[in-house]
């Protein structure tokens, strides 16, 4: 790869956000966003290789971004009240921003609106700020590639249908859809801690830009349990990055991870957050209780050190709450370090999840401390196929392979 491909790499996953959450606001036009975003990407693919990378690229994407926006909107002789907007790019009084100054942060709000489902929220959110494709969204949410392409279409022309501002305007805007923007920056976070799809295994990019608009949206929303919680659950979960890969690019699971590595600058700033809403006494939410899970997992000096009683104790709490088959499943998965392998095995079982990689994984693991090997092949092979992390599948094959009988 030359130096010109791999700066504009760099800079898709880096700055793709950023420039369309900042098209967007300009231009009031989610299609002219993307569509001006990946021109300017395709323009710098063509052009840089030749005319060698501009001393300021970011700056480059961004005036290049801009000019195609408005080449489309001239083109475009209907949308005149669009034209006058363009111009504000030149001179004109910028449109109000609200109490969120963030471009990024705002478009997530703007996404978020309570006019669209939790669905297409999450859905158009994800292709437009994470920068994800189609098929790792669906992967995401386990379901069809063409049920996500609706989702963010509709989105898109509600949004654009019910004139929808590129703002937030007010603090009761910020407290309606604060839970949706929380769910979109947990899916663009997990997405950057292990990749559904691609050769990369962990897109780091996307973990720090959630981490990033996290620490925002904690600025603003300062007494918010959930905010705060879903921070610390990041921060205690990037903090184990270092740790994850083996040199031959196999995923180290948290039994087999070198603590050493682990940033105690993250745990430190993760164990104080989940400290703090345990101080306010409040019932906490289904965030607060996973930076707690982590919280237990980063006290440990070793894994067998686990307080893995803590651990089942929260999932019940999390399970009271949030009864969804994969809470049910991680709760199984805790129990099992505690109690008989094949009680939690059958509970398992009981659970609706074969399309989910991780259930597979689990019965895999479980089948294999049975002494149930054959079974435990299936089992693996089932984990594999579903696994869309190159680094996971790795991990699997080896566990796979390395089964005695």
């Amino acid at each position: 790869m030359t130096q010109a491909a791999t700066v504009v790499e760099r800079l898709h996953q880096e700055a793709w956000p950023h420039l369309v959450a900042s098209l967007a606001r300009r231009f009031g036009d989610l299609d002219v966003a993307e569509e001006a975003a990946g021109e300017a990407f395709l323009t710098a693919v063509e052009r840089w290789p030749v005319d060698g990378v501009p001393p300021n690229p970011t700056g480059w994407l961004f005036t290049t971004a801009q000019r195609k926006a408005i080449d489309r909107i001239r083109r475009e002789a209907k949308r005149e009240a669009k034209q006058v907007a363009a111009s504000t790019i030149h001179g004109g009084t910028p449109e109000p921003t609200g109490p969120v100054e963030d471009d990024t942060l705002r478009l997530m709000f703007v996404c978020c609106h309570p006019a669209l489902s939790i669905e297409a929220r999450t859905a158009l959110t994800l292709r437009l700020l994470g920068g994800l494709s189609v098929a790792e969204i669906a992967h995401a949410y386990l379901v069809p590639e063409t049920t996500v392409a609706q989702r963010i279409t509709r989105a898109k022309s509600k949004i654009k249908t019910a004139r929808i501002p590129f703002r937030v305007p007010s603090a009761q805007d910020i407290t309606e859809r604060v839970q949706g923007v929380l769910g979109v920056l947990y899916l663009v976070f997990n997405e950057g801690y292990l990749a559904s799809s691609g050769d990369d295994p962990i897109r780091a990019d996307l973990s720090v830009e959630a981490i990033r608009l996290a620490r925002l949206l904690r600025r603003l929303l300062p007494a918010d349990g959930e905010v705060a919680g879903l921070l610390a659950l990041m921060l205690l979960t990037e903090a184990r990055r270092e740790a994850r890969l083996a040199p031959d690019g196999t995923l180290v699971t948290l039994a087999d991870q070198d603590r050493t590595r682990w940033s105690r600058q993250l745990v430190s700033e993760g164990h104080a957050l989940v400290r703090e809403r345990l101080a306010t006494g409040e019932p906490p939410g289904p965030y607060q209780l996973q930076a707690a899970i982590n919280a237990v997992h980063t006290s440990a000096a070793r894994f067998e050190e686990t307080d893995w009683s803590q651990v089942v104790s929260l999932y019940d709490h999390m399970v009271a709450i949030q009864p969804s088959p994969i809470v049910r499943l991680n709760r199984a998965v805790a129990r099992a370090e505690l109690h008989d392998p094949a009680q939690a095995l059958a509970e398992i079982d009981a659970l609706d999840l074969d399309g989910y990689h991780a259930w597979h994984v689990a019965r895999a693991e479980l089948l294999r401390r049975l002494g149930r090997p054959e079974e435990a092949r299936i089992a693996y092979e089932r984990a594999i196929r579903l696994a869309g992390n190159p680094a996971e599948a790795a991990h699997l094959a080896g566990r796979r392979d390395g089964l005695v009988g």
